[in-house]
């Protein structure tokens, strides 16, 4: 039970995690991607996503 708030608290940052990625502006291979490392690797896949995934409804074109 040590751990059951933290992974509660991982659980929700995930579910949120995947809900942005899908809303997001990004192409379908992106969106899969980014599913499947939040998926298959919680914590490091919720890091990676904060730090580098995709923005909802930002889409900065040059």
């Amino acid at each position: 039970m040590e751990y059951g708030i933290f992974g509660l608290i991982i659980l929700i940052a995930n579910i949120y995690a995947i809900y942005q990625v899908l809303t997001s502006g990004a192409s379908g291979l992106a969106k899969i991607l980014w599913t499947l490392a939040v998926l298959i690797l919680p914590v490091v896949g919720l890091i990676a996503w904060l730090i580098a995934g995709p923005r909802g409804g930002r889409s900065v074109r040059i």
